[in-house]
Order: C-alpha cells, then sequence, then structure tokens
C-alpha cells in the first residue's frame, strides 16, 4: 500500500490511550483489554471504531480487528493493510523505544473462520490483566460472516463486554495543534459557503420571490462545496458534508441535527440553516436564522439570544464542569427572561472532532465531565415554538430561533469562535421597506453590481487613507527607536535622566523609554543600557534578598557586535553588581525593602527579552538570512518527484533532477550532484500550477528570504516538467485523421492525467507531513486576465493570497496583503487596452506596472479585488509614478493632510481642483480679445437665464453655421491668421452639453481648446 503513516502521531496517540487505560478511571478501570473491529458497511458515516482507526493512523480500514493488551498489540487484517502497518510495528530489540507495546501483525485468512488467528488473540486478551473483561464499542454493529464469528468467538470464550465508548470519547476530546488546524480549515469553508452561496442564494430568493422547496435549496449547498471558488482553495475530494443541510421556515421547526430539509416552499420569515462540512476526516458545524423584516419582538428575542450565547461561551473554559455550564446559561435565561425557559433547546451542544457528535460529551444538566484545553465543541442554542402576534396566515404565527458555532476551548480566555460568521441582526436580518434600523439590505432599491462596488470601495477608501497614516507613523517611530537603540547610549544628555522619587532614594529604576537600568553605584544614580546587560540572577538567602548583574565585557562571547558595544575596550569596566535588600518589614515602612530588586529583576528581564526580540528580528532583515541546515528523513518512503528541471537553472544548461521532501524543508538534487534546498519555514507562497491549458506542469515557491545557488540570489524558484512537444514542425504533414496524431494526442491526455495525479498525490504528503503548515495554492483560470507584466503578455491568475504567473518566466508574484492600492491608467472608451499599476504597503518600494490589459477584462478585474477588499481607482493618463512615491515618501504627513490618495479617485474633490487648475493654465493659454469676452460672458448669461430658451438657442446657433462659411474657407482663413468662429463654436458646445458623461466631455473640450490655441497663435 503506497500510503504513509504518519508515525509520530500514531506513537503520540497510542501513548495518551494506555496512559487514561492505566489510570483505571471509569469504564477503563473495568476493562482487562480493548477490542475494537471494523467491518465494511456503506451505511454507516460516524462510528467509533472507524473515528479511532483514523485517529490513529489517518485512514479507516475495514475488516480489521485491533486488540489493545497490557503488554501487546494485535493486529489482524489483509495483506495490504498488513504491509500499511508495518510502519508502526516495532521489531526485536526495541519493543517499548516509543514507550508502547510491541505490535503483532496477523494476515487474515481468506476463509471465513480464521480460527487460528482468534486463537492467537483470544490467547493474548486471556494473558492481558485478568483476562476476564473486554472492552468494546457496544453501538458498532457491522454485518458480515467474518465479524459474526468473532464476536461469536469472545462470546463462546465467556469474556464479559463493557462499553468504554465514552472514556475512549473523553481521551481523543483534546485535539493536537495539527487536528485543531484542520478543524480550523473545515470551520472556515462552512463559513465561506454559508456567506458567499446560502446567503446570497436566500437573496436572490427572496428579492425575485421565488417559490423554492427547502429540499432543493438544501441540495444546492451540498453541489456548492465541488466548486472551488468556495472552498478557499482546499482540494474538493477532501471536501464532505457532516450532514444534508438543515433548512426549515414557515412555522415547522425542529432544532436538531437528525431531521432533513422537508419539501416545503421557503417561508419569507425566520429562516434557520444548519450545515456543517468535513475536512479532511474533521467536522465543523455552522448555524444561523436569517428574518425577513422581522417585527420588534422577534429583533428583541434574537438579541437576547445573541446573550445567552455570550454568557455561554463565558463559562465554557479548561477544568470547568459541563453540567455547570449548562446550569449557569440557564439561570441566566431564568433571570433575564423566564418566560423563555421552556423555549429554549434541552442541550446547548456537543464535543466534535472525527465524528461530528459526540454523544457522551453533551452540554446538559447531566453531563460530569470537565471541559479541556483544546477541545472543539458545536454550541447550538436556541428558542422554539415562540409565537408572532403579527402573523396572520398559519406559517406567520409561529417561528424558531437557532444559532450555533464551532468553537475552541481555551485555558483561562473565553473560548474561540472557529466560525466568525457575523450574526447581528443587522447582518441577518432582510428588510423589504427601509425602516428606522439600518437594513442589512433594502430590496425595493435593488443595487447594480456597480453601485455595490462603488459603496464598498468608498469604504475602503476612507480606512485606506486611516490605514497608510497610522502604519507610517508607527514605522517612524521604529525607525527613530533603531537609531537610538544602535549606539547603545543610554542618554546623550543629563537632562533626558528621569526624575523618579526610586533615583533619588538610591533605588533601582528601569527606564522602559531609553531601556536603561539606573543603578546605585557608590551612592550615585549610574544609568547602565540594557545592551551592557548579559544576565542576572536572584536568590533568597535567609532574611535577605540578593540581585546578581553580570555585563557584557571584553573577552566575553558576544559574537559580531563585540566591536559596536567596545569601541574602547582598553577602558575599565564592571563585570558584575550585587544587591542586597531584607526581606523583613520595618516599623513604619509601607512595603517590604525587597520588592524593589524583585520588581527590578522582572521588568530587566522584560525589556531584555523586547530588545533581544528586536534585535533577532533586525538581524533577520540584513542582508540574506541565514537558512537553518535541512534536517534529513532517510526514511526511502519520502514524498519524492521525479525527472523534474529547476528554474533558475542551476548551470548554463538546464539539467533534470529529482524533488524530496524532508523534515523541515525540500532538498533538489540535479544528474550532477548539485543540491538546492527551500525550507518550509522560508516559503511565502507555494503554487502548484497544473497542466490544463499549459504545456508545462509546475510547482513554484516564492520565498520570504532569497537562497544563493548558481552565485545568484533567487527568491522565485520553481520545478517543472514538459507534458507535450513545446514546438511543432511545421513542415510535417498533418492530417485530421491520421492514425499517428490521433495516437499522440491520446498519448498526451493520458500523460496529463498521470503527470497531474502525480504531483496532486505529492503535495497531499507534503502537506500531511508538515501538518497543514505548508499549503500549496492552486490559481483560479477563471479569473485569470492577459497582461505584459514584463516584456511578453502572459495569462494572469489570481490565487486564495496572490496574483501570480509560473508559466512564463521571469516569474511574477504579487502577495495580495502586501498591496495598498490598485490603479489603472490609460482607461478611456477608444482604447482596447490598459495599464494596470500596484501600489505596495511599503512605499520604499518599486510600483508593479502591468501593460497592456485587454479592457474586457477591467470588470473581471474590479469584482475580484473588491472581493479582496482591495481599493482601486483609474484615470486616462499616465502617471509618473516614481516622482509620486518619492513626493509621499519624502513627507507622509504632508500627503495625507492633502487627502493622501483621494487624488487618484475622479469623484473626489482632489480631482476637480486638478481639472479646475487645468482650465486655469488653459485659459492662460488662450486670451481673446475684451471684445469677444464681453460677447461670450453676454452669451452665457442668456443662455442660463432659462431652461425653455435653450432650444431655441441652439438652433439659431446651427442656421449662423448653415448660413456662414464651409470648413475649408475656415481653415484657408486658418492658415493666414487667428480664427475666432471655431474657438466660440467649441466653447459653445461645451456650454450648452447636459449628458450624464459631463466630466468626460469637458476634459475633450480642454484638450480641443489647446490645439486649437496651438494651431492658429
Amino acid at each position: 500500500m503506497a500510503v504513509n503513516l504518519d508515525k509520530e502521531a500514531y506513537y503520540r496517540r497510542i501513548k495518551r490511550l494506555y496512559s487514561n487505560w492505566k489510570k483505571g478511571e471509569d469504564e477503563f478501570g473495568k476493562v482487562d483489554a480493548i477490542v475494537v473491529s471494523v467491518g465494511v458497511d456503506e451505511e454507516i458515516v460516524y462510528a467509533k471504531s472507524t473515528a479511532i482507526q483514523t485517529w490513529l493512523f489517518g485512514y479507516e480500514l475495514t475488516d480489521t480487528i485491533m486488540v489493545f493488551c497490557d503488554t501487546k498489540i494485535i493486529f489482524l487484517a489483509s495483506k495490504k493493510k498488513v504491509d500499511f502497518l508495518k510502519q508502526v510495528a516495532t521489531t526485536k530489540g526495541n519493543e517499548n523505544a516509543n514507550g508502547v507495546p510491541p505490535i503483532t501483525l496477523l494476515t487474515r485468512e481468506k476463509n471465513e473462520s480464521n480460527k487460528a488467528n482468534f486463537d492467537k488473540m483470544i490467547e493474548a486478551i486471556r494473558g492481558s490483566k485478568e483476562g476476564k473483561t473486554v472492552g468494546v464499542f457496544s453501538k458498532d454493529k457491522f454485518p458480515g460472516e467474518y465479524m459474526k464469528s468473532w464476536n461469536d468467538t469472545i462470546t463462546a470464550e465467556g469474556l464479559e463486554k463493557v462499553d468504554i465508548s465514552a472514556v475512549v470519547a473523553y481521551t481523543m476530546a483534546v485535539k493536537e495543534d495539527g487536528e485543531l488546524s484542520l478543524m480550523k480549515k473545515a470551520a472556515a469553508i462552512t463559513s465561506e459557503v454559508y456567506s458567499k452561496f446560502f446567503k446570497e442564494r436566500v437573496m436572490e430568493i427572496v428579492d425575485a420571490d421565488e417559490k423554492v422547496r427547502h429540499s432543493k435549496l438544501a441540495e444546492s449547498v451540498e453541489k456548492a462545496i465541488e466548486e472551488k471558488k468556495y472552498l478557499g482553495g482546499a482540494d474538493p475530494s477532501t471536501v464532505e458534508m457532516c450532514y444534508p443541510p438543515i433548512i426549515q421556515s414557515g412555522g415547522n421547526y425542529s432544532l436538531k441535527f437528525s431531521v432533513v430539509s422537508d419539501k416545503n416552499h421557503m417561508h419569507f420569515g425566520a429562516i434557520t440553516c444548519a450545515m456543517g462540512i468535513r475536512y479532511k476526516s474533521y467536522c465543523s458545524n455552522l448555524v444561523r436564522t436569517l428574518m425577513v423584516d422581522p417585527p420588534q419582538e422577534m429583533q428583541d428575542n434574537y438579541n437576547f439570544l445573541l446573550q445567552v450565547e455570550e454568557e455561554l461561551l463565558k463559562v465554557l473554559k479548561h477544568g470547568v464542569i459541563i453540567s455547570d455550564a449548562y446550569n449557569s446559561v440557564l439561570e441566566f435565561v431564568k433571570k433575564e427572561k423566564p418566560d423563555l425557559v421552556s423555549k429554549l433547546t434541552k442541550n446547548l451542544g456537543f464535543a466534535m472532532g472525527i465524528e461530528f457528535r459526540e454523544g457522551s460529551l453533551v452540554l446538559n444538566a447531566k453531563n460530569q465531565y470537565k471541559l479541556k484545553k483544546g477541545m472543539v465543541l458545536s454550541i447550538s442554542l436556541g428558542f422554539s415554538d415562540l409565537l408572532n402576534k403579527d402573523g396572520k396566515k398559519d406559517e406567520q404565527k409561529k417561528y424558531a430561533l437557532f444559532i450555533g458555532d464551532s468553537v475552541q476551548i481555551n485555558e483561562e480566555e473565553t473560548a474561540t469562535i472557529l466560525t466568525p460568521v457575523k450574526k447581528k441582526i443587522k447582518n441577518v436580518g432582510i428588510f423589504l421597506k427601509c425602516g428606522s434600523i439600518k437594513p442589512f439590505c433594502c430590496l425595493q432599491n435593488e443595487m447594480t453590481a456597480e453601485e455595490k462596488r462603488r459603496a464598498h470601495q468608498k469604504e475602503l477608501a476612507n480606512h485606506l487613507n486611516e490605514e497608510a497614516k497610522r502604519r507610517l507613523t508607527e514605522q517612524k517611530g521604529e525607525q527613530h527607536i533603531q537609531k537610538a537603540r544602535k549606539s547603545n547610549v543610554s542618554y546623550k544628555n543629563v537632562s533626558q535622566m528621569p526624575r523618579e522619587k526610586d533615583i533619588r532614594d538610591m533605588k533601582i529604576f528601569i527606564d522602559k523609554k531609553y531601556e536603561t537600568v539606573v543603578m546605585p553605584v557608590f551612592g550615585i544614580a549610574t544609568p547602565f543600557h540594557i545592551a551592557t546587560i548579559k544576565n542576572i540572577s536572584m536568590s533568597v538567602e535567609g532574611d535577605y534578598t540578593y540581585l546578581r548583574i553580570n555585563f557584557y565585557v571584553p573577552g566575553s562571547s558576544l559574537g559580531r557586535q563585540e566591536g559596536n558595544i567596545f569601541p574602547n575596550p582598553e577602558a575599565t569596566f564592571v563585570k558584575e553588581i550585587t544587591y542586597r535588600a531584607s526581606n523583613l518589614k520595618a516599623p513604619g515602612d509601607t512595603s517590604v525593602p525587597s520588592t524593589n530588586l524583585q520588581n527590578a529583576f522582572r521588568i530587566i528581564k522584560e525589556v531584555q527579552k523586547r530588545y533581544k526580540t528586536r534585535e533577532a528580528e533586525e538581524k533577520e532583515k540584513e542582508g540574506i538570512v541565514k537558512q537553518d541546515s535541512l534536517v534529513i528523513n532517510l526514511n526511502r518512503s519520502n514524498p519524492k518527484l521525479k525527472d523534474l528541471y529547476i528554474r533558475p537553472n542551476i548551470a548554463q544548461k538546464r539539467m533534470q533532477g529529482s524533488l524530496e521532501a524532508h523534515t523541515n524543508g525540500f532538498r533538489f538534487t540535479s544528474v550532477r550532484g548539485d543540491k538546492v534546498d527551500i525550507l518550509y519555514n522560508n516559503i511565502k507562497h507555494a503554487i502548484f500550477q497544473p497542466c490544463d491549458g499549459e504545456m508545462i506542469i509546475v510547482l513554484h515557491f516564492h520565498l520570504k528570504n532569497a537562497i544563493m545557488f548558481g552565485k545568484r540570489r533567487h527568491t522565485d524558484v520553481q520545478f517543472y516538467t514538459e507534458v507535450g512537444e513545446i514546438t511543432t514542425d511545421l513542415g510535417k504533414h498533418q492530417h485530421m485523421h491520421d492514425r499517428d496524431d490521433l495516437y499522440a494526442e491520446q498519448m498526451e491526455r493520458e500523460m496529463r492525467h498521470k503527470l497531474k495525479s502525480a504531483f496532486k498525490n505529492f503535495i497531499e504528503k507534503v502537506e500531511t507531513l508538515t501538518k497543514e503548515e505548508l499549503e500549496f495554492e492552486v490559481p483560479f483560470r477563471d479569473l485569470g486576465f492577459q497582461g505584459a507584466p514584463y516584456r511578453s503578455t502572459c495569462l494572469l491568475q489570481p490565487t486564495s493570497s496572490s496574483l501570480v504567473n509560473v508559466t512564463e518566466w521571469p516569474p511574477f508574484v504579487v502577495t495580495l496583503d502586501e498591496v495598498e492600492l490598485v490603479h489603472f491608467e490609460r482607461v478611456q472608451f477608444h482604447l482596447k487596452n490598459f495599464d494596470v499599476v500596484i501600489v505596495y504597503k511599503d512605499y520604499s518600494k518599486k510600483v508593479t506596472m502591468i501593460n497592456a490589459v485587454p479592457v474586457n477584462s477591467l470588470d473581471p478585474i474590479k469584482e475580484w479585488l473588491n472581493s479582496c477588499d482591495i481599493k482601486y481607482t483609474e484615470g486616462v493618463q499616465s502617471l509618473n509614478w516614481t516622482k509620486i512615491m518619492k513626493t509621499i515618501v519624502d513627507d507622509p504627513e504632508g500627503f495625507f493632510e492633502q487627502g493622501g490618495w483621494s487624488f487618484l479617485d475622479p469623484e473626489s474633490e482632489g480631482s476637480g481642483a486638478e481639472e479646475d487648475s487645468e482650465s486655469e493654465m488653459e485659459d492662460e493659454t488662450f486670451n481673446p480679445s475684451a471684445d469677444e469676452e464681453e460677447e461670450e460672458e453676454e452669451d452665457s448669461d442668456e443662455d442660463y437665464s432659462s431652461e425653455t430658451e435653450d432650444s431655441g438657442k441652439i438652433a439659431s446657433l446651427g442656421s449662423e453655421e448653415e448660413s456662414g462659411k464651409d470648413w475649408d474657407e475656415l481653415e484657408e482663413e486658418a492658415r493666414k491668421g487667428w480664427c475666432p468662429y471655431i474657438l466660440l463654436t467649441v466653447y459653445f458646445n461645451y456650454q450648452f452639453y447636459n449628458e450624464p458623461d459631463y466630466m468626460h466631455i469637458k476634459k475633450c473640450v480642454h484638450y480641443t481648446i489647446s490645439g486649437v490655441t496651438g494651431l492658429f497663435k
């Protein structure tokens, strides 16, 4: 079986199981051995037997029997499964090397009896402790002769069965970091599907007044998880529903997860939706209630339900007994709204993991188990059978409110919500008429996609300037601190010394601002910078507390900074200072004298830690960061891809090699023996470009810090292989029905499929190996657009966190989190393409230009940027970005005082001012005579005197043109000298233009005037 097993996870978890068993608490104390038998039953989705297999091995093993004894473990399975389990089977001589009993593997016989194997397992059970009782999962009953013959063997031997479902569930309930990351991913996908699909679909139904059945809507939600755009980059094959979505409305409500959506039409009232998505076997859950035109009483009850959930989250902490948490919530409801106690759900949730619902860990009044840090719960609470006084029809008279989230239990803090979908009344209320409260949506005034985008972009614009100003202020402060730190001088002059009471009383004082410790030395307050202190220690001896401070001196190990700290090594240095203070409180003293030393010890440690952390961060940013050494995993089953090329090339000629994943990074080894190491923690983006529509299949790594190979530094490294002939022989005679060509096409299709499967398998193994810390992003080809970031045009494709092109070289990778805004240049109706300018949050970084983007991609790009919460602007001209960015960096305060980035927005005041100044310049260029100005003013006044006269004026102007000279005569006069008539015509056209595209026409007129002025002067 070519499947890897996470051995470290297996050993950790089997140790935890045996540790809890040996403690002998609850049912664990009653069993001498544990038996887990799994048969084949497609109808069983959740079972404790399959859950423990997934927990231990990462896979379900059908027709497998596991016997856990006191001193040995026995697995009985088919030959393929035995080969798989050999990865954790210990060999002779190191049986207890991992602290767990040795494993014995038995291969299942082809006949159904398997008597010899059963006898060996019964013998092992008899030899475990007293050999009388076995722990089983009593609810798990698998069909088939194989399982029946095993159960009959246990019964025939007279072994007593004890149900250990609850204690095993409690053992598995505390999740490891890897499990938590999977559950967080599952919760994120659930939130995406709800927000981007279900909620939007309900809005469409209400808006169009459609009649849709609950069952049909639930089916559409199940189909939605097959689309990648809702999965946040996850592979659809790893995603499934925990249960069919439950949608209820119209007075028929059952606030349970065992019901199914009925075939009634959705009623526009209180609409409850429960959905849970499972990612790589780990579950999540989300419950929300959408309300259409809710009356005030319904809103009040819903707001109270939110308060009840907040109260529940406060009490869900490590060490709290489940029944106590339930009772505290019940008391809160009794105190605030006693009439709703009978309407509250009978339980408030349950533990969740590989199994969706853990029956032994339900949040109710009887459960005595304690919550533990790392548990994940599905909390769900609601009020049912509520009466709507305003309801006239039967389906309007009754309603229910139901909310729920996936939450993680913490040590002391409030439980963390993993499904942060907004649930306030303004987020879930659909108001058909704009009322007194701020509505979530007013469907009477339907907003177009463009209007929605503009509204969102306006919010982003307001936030953009504030965020940029705050960030620049912080960066400026950091730069100031760095300059002070590098000098390692506490105070440049005496005036900077603090005037604190502790200093006057000859006590130790820590100045956090200047990172200085002021100590009394021979009765004089002497400052020492924190960089000069090597370490400190505190001890208590008898009635005194001693604080010992060791300093860096020449000769001590400092590394690179020794020369910087000791510019004058011949000077006299203090190596050590020890202070002593009494632990006894003298009469009249407010505190014990040693308190000062204790506080000094604590604060010095804090300041020292902060200083060292900052120094370490600065070191990382200087030049090429020194990488950790690659930890080689000698296991032959490491994920590996062969016959790959590397870009950029190691040598002048491209060479093939293999890419292998090790413990903390990848190693590429060429056929010549060259090695390139890429560590997981240095990868910023890992991108998998499939071969759909491409001639190569690529794994691309965009790095945080550059690495050196081939005598150059690189931040982008990719590994690829060709999937077809990149070049075609045009001289070769081809025919569409040529058998050789058809065969070659078929072979190419098969090769593409084979390569895609191999790369996907490699990616899955690497993600499992790194416990999901490294995730590969797949570009969304449907959202791609053509553009030229470098010399040639290529297809630029968004991923979940970047915009990339990795098929052409050099590659193009832009991290979306680093983007401040995007500006579109040369956006004009008569041009076929435009340019995209990407401005980064780091203003010192050069802007990125993408040229020649087709104009038909403008709207899709805007939609995509808007969905990513990135501000965009557009203009008709190309700007000098080098000067703009230099101006901003030189004087950021002045830039933001003048409106910041609003100068790019055509609807802003800055744009209007710009146009005014432009028109003033043009007016200066063209100076007609005073008589002509007076005539124009008179005409202008007459034109604007009344609306009724406009048409007459335009008609009269037209008649004058018709009776006047033709264009040839006017051009002839223009060559000879000045021609005011053309300008007058342009002026009047400008005055009488009164269409929606006024701003655009205004600019065109200005350009026309400039052109005429230049021609006739």
